[in-house]
């Protein structure tokens, strides 16, 4: 496992485009100076030793010891021995819709990324529960399965969006069944189900069936509801441009509006509480809370021990490229001048 300590220098990269277009401004003046002084069958004769691309391979091995350079002063660490720890926790699965309706903007920028931010926001306020993710729309899919690895739960996170599933609609039922499967410790008490949607639904009355034997099983539930209750129409887009509004068969505007009565209805039929999303730190703050009064169990997990830095090498291999740079002269090579491997040759 590699880890990164000081991840803010990643942004000194950012010179290396400026160096870039300076070098090619560079090249433009010089080429329109030369082309002032002389034509270009004097200016070869006046310099047969200039070589063409000697300067963009300097450059090259310049930007080429600055990245590994920059990657010394992130100093990437590697895991060096995996280790068995005992940790306490809960078990928490976040169920995320990802249907159309999620795409309407009625609460900043749309649904389904307020959803990925509300859970972003509960995973950074976690120590050591393990957590499941869950997307679905038609139909359920499963995401992550529990895991202590809350780096990948942000990765399969921020990855979700409207287009992952191809059977549309808002199977709730669907999710909570998929949920019960993620539960694979028996001894384990306590079991969170968070639902983050609007509210909804396709499946029938099959939701709150699902809900009751998914608390026998133990499961509390909690919904969480995104958008507003006015409701908004659901754009599609194409390269961030809105093209249209979502219309039904008889051609008229959709309206998605958050239903917070079924999401409650869940939540009480779950023994858990319906949250409002609108209010970030609001919603994270009372999970944080709901979470703390549960009991924990200990478990066993496994996480890698005794980092050992490497910055050393990338500070190795960036001065080396930048003292090749300074070896690298810009006229012509003898040796590689006599096999004129860039079709140099001079004609007499």
């Amino acid at each position: 496992m590699i880890q990164l300590d000081e991840k803010i220098y990643f942004y000194l990269l950012g010179i290396l485009p400026v160096l870039i277009v300076l070098f090619l401004l560079l090249q433009l003046w010089r080429k329109r100076t030369r082309n002032k002084f002389a034509d270009t069958e004097l200016l070869r004769r006046l310099t047969p030793d200039r070589s063409k691309f000697k300067s963009g391979l300097k450059l090259f091995l310049f930007l080429l010891g600055l990245t590994f350079l920059t990657l010394g002063l992130v100093n990437p660490k590697i895991g060096t021995k995996l280790e068995t720890v005992k940790r306490e926790g809960v078990d928490i699965v976040f169920a995320i819709d990802v249907s159309k309706s999620m795409l309407a903007e009625d609460i900043a920028p749309n649904r389904l990324e307020k959803s990925k931010r509300l859970v972003s926001e509960i995973i950074n306020q976690l120590a050591s529960d393990r957590i499941g993710i869950i997307a679905y729309a038609g139909q359920a899919f499963p995401q992550l399965p529990i895991t202590t690895d809350y780096g990948a739960a942000k990765m399969f996170l921020q990855n979700m969006n409207t287009d992952m599933l191809t059977s549309q609609g808002t199977a709730i039922d669907q999710a909570i069944e998929l949920a019960t499967t993620y539960y694979n410790d028996q001894e384990q008490t306590n079991r969170v189900l968070f639902i983050i949607s609007d509210g909804e639904d396709h499946s029938g009355g099959s939701t709150i069936d699902a809900v009751e034997k998914a608390t026998d099983e133990g499961i509390r539930i909690f919904t969480i509801g995104v958008g507003q209750a006015k409701g908004a129409p659901i754009p599609i887009k194409r390269n961030g441009v809105v093209e249209r509004l979502k219309k039904d068969n008889k051609g008229e505007t959709v309206i998605t509006k958050l239903d917070e009565s079924f999401l409650k209805e869940i939540a009480d039929e779950g023994n858990g509480e319906y949250i409002n999303g609108s209010n970030t730190e609001e919603a994270v703050e009372f999970i944080k809370e709901q979470l703390l009064q549960m009991d924990k169990k200990e478990f066993e997990a496994k996480q890698f021990a005794e980092f050992k830095d490497q910055f050393q090498w990338f500070l190795g291999l960036g001065l080396l490229f930048l003292f090749l740079d300074v070896l690298t002269l810009e006229k012509k090579t003898t040796w590689l001048r006599k096999l004129n491997l860039f079709n140099e040759r001079e004609v007499e």
